[in-house]
Protein backbone atom coordinates (compact mmCIF):
# COMPACT_ATOMS: atom_id res chain seq x y z
CA UNK A 1 0.00 0.00 0.00
CA UNK A 2 1.39 3.48 -1.11
CA UNK A 3 1.88 6.65 0.92
CA UNK A 4 -1.12 8.35 -0.55
CA UNK A 5 -3.34 4.53 0.30
CA UNK A 6 -2.21 5.68 4.07
CA UNK A 7 -2.87 9.17 3.87
CA UNK A 8 -6.43 7.95 3.11
CA UNK A 9 -7.69 5.64 5.11
CA UNK A 10 -6.43 8.08 7.91
CA UNK A 11 -8.49 10.65 6.11
CA UNK A 12 -11.35 8.31 6.10
CA UNK A 13 -10.46 7.43 10.11
CA UNK A 14 -11.63 10.64 10.87
CA UNK A 15 -14.86 10.83 9.39
CA UNK A 16 -17.62 10.82 11.96
CA UNK A 17 -20.33 8.84 10.13
CA UNK A 18 -18.72 4.89 10.06
CA UNK A 19 -19.58 2.28 12.57
CA UNK A 20 -17.78 1.18 15.10
CA UNK A 21 -17.08 -2.10 13.45
CA UNK A 22 -15.79 -0.68 10.17
CA UNK A 23 -13.64 2.20 12.00
CA UNK A 24 -11.80 -0.68 14.90
CA UNK A 25 -11.00 -2.49 11.61
CA UNK A 26 -9.73 0.19 9.57
CA UNK A 27 -7.80 1.34 12.73
CA UNK A 28 -6.12 -2.08 12.70
CA UNK A 29 -5.33 -1.68 8.98
CA UNK A 30 -3.71 1.53 9.49
CA UNK A 31 -1.39 0.21 11.89
CA UNK A 32 -0.42 -2.81 9.60
CA UNK A 33 0.38 -0.12 6.84
CA UNK A 34 2.38 2.43 9.05
CA UNK A 35 4.65 -0.61 10.39
CA UNK A 36 5.12 -1.76 7.23
CA UNK A 37 6.83 1.88 6.07
CA UNK A 38 8.33 1.68 9.03
CA UNK A 39 6.62 4.49 11.11
CA UNK A 40 6.21 3.29 14.45
CA UNK A 41 5.15 6.02 16.37
CA UNK A 42 1.88 6.61 13.96
CA UNK A 43 1.41 2.69 13.92
CA UNK A 44 1.46 2.19 17.46
CA UNK A 45 -1.11 5.25 17.92
CA UNK A 46 -3.44 3.76 15.63
CA UNK A 47 -3.34 0.31 16.90
CA UNK A 48 -3.46 1.57 20.55
CA UNK A 49 -7.02 3.45 19.19
CA UNK A 50 -8.25 0.68 17.62
CA UNK A 51 -7.62 -1.28 20.95
CA UNK A 52 -9.40 0.55 23.11
CA UNK A 53 -12.58 0.63 20.76
CA UNK A 54 -12.60 -3.04 20.62
CA UNK A 55 -12.17 -3.31 24.28
CA UNK A 56 -15.26 -0.92 24.72
CA UNK A 57 -17.16 -3.69 22.71
CA UNK A 58 -16.68 -6.30 25.81
CA UNK A 59 -14.17 -5.36 28.45
CA UNK A 60 -11.80 -8.59 29.63
CA UNK A 61 -10.94 -8.82 33.17
CA UNK A 62 -7.60 -10.16 33.83
CA UNK A 63 -8.07 -10.28 37.93
CA UNK A 64 -11.49 -12.82 37.41
CA UNK A 65 -9.31 -14.67 34.80
CA UNK A 66 -6.29 -15.42 36.93
CA UNK A 67 -9.20 -16.42 39.41
CA UNK A 68 -10.48 -18.84 36.94
CA UNK A 69 -6.87 -20.05 36.33
CA UNK A 70 -6.12 -20.72 39.87
CA UNK A 71 -9.30 -22.43 40.01
CA UNK A 72 -8.93 -24.84 37.09
CA UNK A 73 -5.58 -25.84 38.35
CA UNK A 74 -6.70 -27.20 41.41
CA UNK A 75 -9.40 -29.07 39.96
CA UNK A 76 -7.25 -30.39 37.50
CA UNK A 77 -4.81 -31.93 39.74
CA UNK A 78 -7.03 -33.91 41.73
CA UNK A 79 -8.51 -35.92 38.75
CA UNK A 80 -8.56 -39.54 38.96
CA UNK A 81 -5.53 -41.64 36.63
CA UNK A 82 -7.24 -42.80 32.96
CA UNK A 83 -8.70 -46.38 32.81
CA UNK A 84 -7.00 -46.69 28.82
CA UNK A 85 -3.43 -44.85 29.03
CA UNK A 86 -3.26 -44.58 24.98
CA UNK A 87 -6.94 -43.12 24.61
CA UNK A 88 -6.36 -40.49 22.66
CA UNK A 89 -3.13 -41.54 20.82
CA UNK A 90 -4.03 -40.11 17.58
CA UNK A 91 -4.64 -36.78 18.46
CA UNK A 92 -2.24 -33.86 18.33
CA UNK A 93 -3.13 -30.74 20.46
CA UNK A 94 -1.01 -27.43 19.39
CA UNK A 95 -1.90 -25.11 22.32
CA UNK A 96 -0.12 -21.75 23.22
CA UNK A 97 -1.29 -17.64 22.60
CA UNK A 98 -2.25 -16.43 19.43
CA UNK A 99 0.58 -15.84 16.95
CA UNK A 100 3.47 -17.42 18.18
CA UNK A 101 3.91 -19.38 15.55
CA UNK A 102 1.18 -22.54 16.33
CA UNK A 103 -0.09 -22.66 12.65
CA UNK A 104 3.84 -23.22 11.36
CA UNK A 105 4.01 -26.16 13.72
CA UNK A 106 0.76 -27.34 12.28
CA UNK A 107 1.60 -27.07 9.02
CA UNK A 108 5.08 -28.95 10.12
CA UNK A 109 3.07 -31.72 11.34
CA UNK A 110 0.63 -32.15 8.72
CA UNK A 111 2.97 -32.04 6.01
CA UNK A 112 3.65 -35.43 7.38
CA UNK A 113 2.01 -38.44 5.73
CA UNK A 114 0.34 -39.71 8.55
CA UNK A 115 -1.13 -36.61 9.94
CA UNK A 116 -4.02 -34.43 8.71
CA UNK A 117 -4.28 -30.57 9.96
CA UNK A 118 -7.85 -29.87 11.21
CA UNK A 119 -6.99 -26.44 12.21
CA UNK A 120 -9.12 -24.36 14.98
CA UNK A 121 -11.26 -26.96 16.45
CA UNK A 122 -14.42 -26.46 18.63
CA UNK A 123 -15.11 -29.97 19.51
CA UNK A 124 -12.78 -30.09 22.97
CA UNK A 125 -14.98 -27.43 24.33
CA UNK A 126 -18.31 -28.72 23.07
CA UNK A 127 -17.80 -32.18 24.47
CA UNK A 128 -17.27 -30.82 27.83
CA UNK A 129 -20.31 -28.13 27.64
CA UNK A 130 -22.58 -31.22 26.76
CA UNK A 131 -21.59 -33.03 29.46
CA UNK A 132 -22.03 -29.86 31.69
CA UNK A 133 -25.69 -29.26 30.09
CA UNK A 134 -26.09 -33.30 31.03
CA UNK A 135 -24.78 -32.54 34.93
CA UNK A 136 -26.56 -29.07 35.28
CA UNK A 137 -23.27 -28.17 36.86
CA UNK A 138 -20.30 -25.61 34.86
CA UNK A 139 -17.06 -26.97 34.37
CA UNK A 140 -15.68 -26.24 37.53
CA UNK A 141 -18.22 -27.89 39.87
CA UNK A 142 -18.28 -31.32 38.37
CA UNK A 143 -14.34 -31.78 37.20
CA UNK A 144 -13.55 -32.91 40.87
CA UNK A 145 -16.45 -35.38 41.23
CA UNK A 146 -16.30 -37.50 37.94
CA UNK A 147 -14.74 -40.55 37.72
CA UNK A 148 -11.96 -41.80 35.05
CA UNK A 149 -14.96 -43.80 33.01
CA UNK A 150 -16.42 -40.56 33.02
CA UNK A 151 -13.26 -38.97 31.86
CA UNK A 152 -13.15 -42.38 29.13
CA UNK A 153 -16.36 -41.26 27.85
CA UNK A 154 -15.89 -37.96 27.48
CA UNK A 155 -12.83 -38.80 25.55
CA UNK A 156 -14.29 -41.41 23.17
CA UNK A 157 -16.84 -38.46 22.60
CA UNK A 158 -14.40 -36.44 21.49
CA UNK A 159 -12.57 -39.18 19.24
CA UNK A 160 -15.78 -39.32 17.69
CA UNK A 161 -16.87 -36.02 17.07
CA UNK A 162 -13.55 -35.75 15.28
CA UNK A 163 -13.24 -38.89 13.88
CA UNK A 164 -14.19 -37.09 10.17
CA UNK A 165 -10.48 -35.59 10.68
CA UNK A 166 -8.85 -39.45 10.56
CA UNK A 167 -10.12 -41.14 7.15
CA UNK A 168 -7.45 -40.82 5.02
CA UNK A 169 -5.02 -40.55 8.05
CA UNK A 170 -4.66 -42.00 11.28
CA UNK A 171 -3.53 -38.60 13.07
CA UNK A 172 -4.71 -35.04 12.95
CA UNK A 173 -4.12 -31.71 14.83
CA UNK A 174 -6.54 -29.60 17.22
CA UNK A 175 -4.58 -26.54 17.13
CA UNK A 176 -7.33 -23.91 19.17
CA UNK A 177 -4.76 -22.36 21.21
CA UNK A 178 -6.75 -21.22 24.42
CA UNK A 179 -6.70 -25.27 25.31
CA UNK A 180 -3.78 -24.58 27.02
CA UNK A 181 -6.35 -24.01 29.96
CA UNK A 182 -7.64 -27.43 29.55
CA UNK A 183 -3.60 -29.61 29.84
CA UNK A 184 -5.04 -30.92 33.00
CA UNK A 185 -8.09 -32.13 31.90
CA UNK A 186 -6.70 -33.75 28.92
CA UNK A 187 -4.48 -35.67 31.25
CA UNK A 188 -8.01 -37.83 32.19
CA UNK A 189 -9.68 -37.37 28.91
CA UNK A 190 -7.22 -37.67 26.16
CA UNK A 191 -4.28 -39.14 28.09
CA UNK A 192 -2.43 -40.63 25.15
CA UNK A 193 -2.84 -37.39 23.00
CA UNK A 194 0.43 -35.02 22.73
CA UNK A 195 0.28 -31.50 23.76
CA UNK A 196 3.08 -29.39 21.36
CA UNK A 197 2.77 -25.78 23.64
CA UNK A 198 3.94 -23.28 20.73
CA UNK A 199 6.38 -20.74 22.74
CA UNK A 200 7.77 -17.71 20.99
CA UNK A 201 9.64 -14.95 22.99
CA UNK A 202 6.94 -13.30 24.74
CA UNK A 203 7.65 -9.83 24.17
CA UNK A 204 7.13 -10.43 20.43
CA UNK A 205 4.02 -12.73 21.21
CA UNK A 206 2.15 -9.81 23.02
CA UNK A 207 3.26 -7.23 20.68
CA UNK A 208 1.99 -9.66 17.53
CA UNK A 209 -1.10 -10.39 19.42
CA UNK A 210 -1.94 -6.51 20.10
CA UNK A 211 -1.67 -5.91 16.05
CA UNK A 212 -4.18 -8.52 15.65
CA UNK A 213 -7.48 -8.11 15.25
CA UNK A 214 -9.77 -10.97 17.36
CA UNK A 215 -13.20 -11.03 16.56
CA UNK A 216 -14.17 -13.37 19.80
CA UNK A 217 -14.88 -10.99 22.33
CA UNK A 218 -13.82 -10.11 25.37
CA UNK A 219 -10.99 -10.51 24.34
CA UNK A 220 -7.33 -10.02 26.67
CA UNK A 221 -5.07 -8.31 23.68
CA UNK A 222 -6.74 -5.44 23.68
CA UNK A 223 -4.24 -3.99 26.60
CA UNK A 224 -0.43 -4.31 26.91
CA UNK A 225 -1.14 -4.93 30.91
CA UNK A 226 -3.76 -7.75 29.99
CA UNK A 227 -1.71 -9.32 27.43
CA UNK A 228 1.07 -9.35 30.35
CA UNK A 229 -1.42 -10.57 33.11
CA UNK A 230 -2.72 -13.55 30.38
CA UNK A 231 1.18 -14.56 29.66
CA UNK A 232 1.80 -14.82 33.08
CA UNK A 233 -0.94 -17.17 33.83
CA UNK A 234 -0.38 -19.20 30.42
CA UNK A 235 3.39 -19.99 31.51
CA UNK A 236 2.91 -20.65 34.74
CA UNK A 237 -0.07 -23.29 33.57
CA UNK A 238 2.20 -24.75 31.18
CA UNK A 239 5.43 -25.12 33.11
CA UNK A 240 3.26 -26.93 35.58
CA UNK A 241 1.95 -29.69 33.59
CA UNK A 242 4.94 -29.54 31.22
CA UNK A 243 7.25 -30.31 34.46
CA UNK A 244 4.68 -32.63 35.69
CA UNK A 245 4.38 -34.81 32.37
CA UNK A 246 7.35 -34.39 29.90
CA UNK A 247 6.43 -37.35 27.76
CA UNK A 248 2.94 -35.83 27.46
CA UNK A 249 3.69 -32.15 26.85
CA UNK A 250 6.42 -30.40 24.83
CA UNK A 251 7.47 -26.93 24.80
CA UNK A 252 8.34 -26.29 21.31
CA UNK A 253 9.98 -22.77 20.85
CA UNK A 254 10.03 -20.43 17.69
CA UNK A 255 13.45 -19.24 17.97
CA UNK A 256 14.96 -22.44 18.25
CA UNK A 257 12.74 -23.71 15.04
CA UNK A 258 14.61 -20.73 13.34
CA UNK A 259 18.12 -21.63 14.70
CA UNK A 260 17.97 -25.12 13.74
CA UNK A 261 15.20 -25.87 11.66
CA UNK A 262 15.80 -29.83 10.71
CA UNK A 263 16.99 -30.71 14.51
CA UNK A 264 13.63 -29.39 15.89
CA UNK A 265 11.54 -30.70 13.44
CA UNK A 266 13.05 -34.25 14.39
CA UNK A 267 12.63 -33.59 17.53
CA UNK A 268 8.94 -32.88 17.48
CA UNK A 269 8.07 -35.47 15.36
CA UNK A 270 9.77 -38.02 18.04
CA UNK A 271 7.87 -36.38 20.39
CA UNK A 272 4.82 -36.85 18.53
CA UNK A 273 5.92 -40.44 17.79
CA UNK A 274 6.13 -40.18 14.23
CA UNK A 275 8.81 -41.24 12.33
CA UNK A 276 10.74 -38.36 10.16
CA UNK A 277 9.85 -37.48 7.15
CA UNK A 278 11.51 -35.26 5.40
CA UNK A 279 8.44 -33.69 3.58
CA UNK A 280 7.94 -31.56 6.88
CA UNK A 281 10.88 -29.57 6.29
CA UNK A 282 9.35 -28.28 2.92
CA UNK A 283 6.54 -27.70 5.24
CA UNK A 284 5.50 -24.53 3.21
CA UNK A 285 5.42 -26.12 -0.11
CA UNK A 286 2.06 -28.27 1.66
CA UNK A 287 -1.27 -27.80 -0.42
CA UNK A 288 -3.91 -28.13 2.68
CA UNK A 289 -5.97 -25.44 3.27
CA UNK A 290 -4.69 -23.16 6.00
CA UNK A 291 -7.79 -20.58 8.07
CA UNK A 292 -5.49 -18.76 10.35
CA UNK A 293 -4.12 -14.80 10.10
CA UNK A 294 -1.20 -16.51 9.57
CA UNK A 295 -1.87 -18.70 6.66
CA UNK A 296 0.46 -16.60 3.80
CA UNK A 297 3.44 -17.21 6.38
CA UNK A 298 3.18 -20.94 6.68
CA UNK A 299 3.21 -20.96 2.48
CA UNK A 300 6.51 -19.54 2.54
CA UNK A 301 9.96 -20.87 3.82
CA UNK A 302 11.20 -19.67 7.32
CA UNK A 303 11.66 -15.80 7.98
CA UNK A 304 14.29 -15.28 10.24
CA UNK A 305 13.13 -11.12 10.70
CA UNK A 306 10.16 -11.80 11.90
CA UNK A 307 11.03 -9.66 15.12
CA UNK A 308 9.11 -6.01 15.16
CA UNK A 309 8.92 -5.45 19.50
CA UNK A 310 12.23 -3.92 19.20
CA UNK A 311 11.26 -0.98 17.00
CA UNK A 312 9.06 0.37 19.50
CA UNK A 313 11.60 1.51 22.10
CA UNK A 314 9.36 2.72 25.68
CA UNK A 315 5.81 2.50 24.33
CA UNK A 316 6.30 -1.24 24.93
CA UNK A 317 7.48 -0.42 28.32
CA UNK A 318 3.81 -1.15 30.18
CA UNK A 319 4.43 -4.82 27.87
CA UNK A 320 7.70 -5.32 29.42
CA UNK A 321 6.48 -4.31 33.16
CA UNK A 322 3.85 -6.74 32.98
CA UNK A 323 6.13 -9.29 31.77
CA UNK A 324 8.89 -8.66 33.98
CA UNK A 325 11.22 -7.49 31.80
CA UNK A 326 13.36 -4.65 32.52
CA UNK A 327 12.22 -1.56 31.12
CA UNK A 328 13.99 0.67 28.44
CA UNK A 329 16.11 3.46 29.93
Amino acid sequence: MSETDREQLATALRRTDINPPDRIAMGFALGKVCEDQGNHERAFAALNAANAQLRELATWHAGAFHTHVDAMLAASARLPAPTDATLGHEVIFIVGLPRSGSTLFEQILAAHPDVEGASELPDLEQVLSEESARRRQPLLQWIGIASADDWQRLGQRYLERTARWRQAKPRHTDKLPSNWLLSGVLAAMLPGARIVDARRDALEAGWSCYKQQFYRLPHFACTLTDIAAYIRDYERVMALWQAADPQRIRIQRYEALLAGPEHEIRALLAFCGLPFDPACLDYHQATRSVRTASAAQVRQPLQRDTARAAHYGTLLDPLRFGLGIPTIK
